[in-house]
């Protein structure tokens, strides 16, 4: 079974940062990509930053590019987002995903599984 556990949400002020965390188990990520997607209030999930399993490419929406950094420990089936810069655009629930193969950017459909989220808050 494919368990996704994100944490690390907060309440930040405006220029912040936060490091978002996803346990993952029930798949190896030889197989799998992953990435993180976000849910502002009143708007749709959106993606934020994916990594391909295949050669590690990573994939960052225009919004982000420059202020966060997805990376992955094999070692301790965890998946990071480290998030610097924060501005109260980047207010959502962020989401950890998981869909099977490579990628060549970030899935307009998004993901086959998802975590249950985690809130990130930014102050102005």
């Amino acid at each position: 079974e494919v368990q996704l556990v994100e944490s690390g949400g907060g309440l930040v002020q405006t220029g912040g940062s936060l490091r978002l965390s996803c346990k993952f188990s029930g798949f190896t990520e030889d197989d799998y990509s992953m990435g993180w997607f976000r849910q502002a209030p009143g708007k749709e999930r959106e993606g934020v930053s994916c990594i391909s399993n295949d050669d590690g490419s990573t994939y960052y929406a225009d919004s982000v590019q420059g202020r966060f950094t997805i990376s992955s420990d094999n070692a301790k089936n965890t998946l990071y987002l480290q998030m610097n810069g924060l501005t109260p655009d980047d207010t959502a629930i962020y989401y950890c995903g998981a869909v099977r193969g490579p990628l060549w950017g970030i899935p307009k459909y998004g993901m086959t599984y998802y975590g249950k989220g985690t809130l990130v808050n930014v102050s102005s």
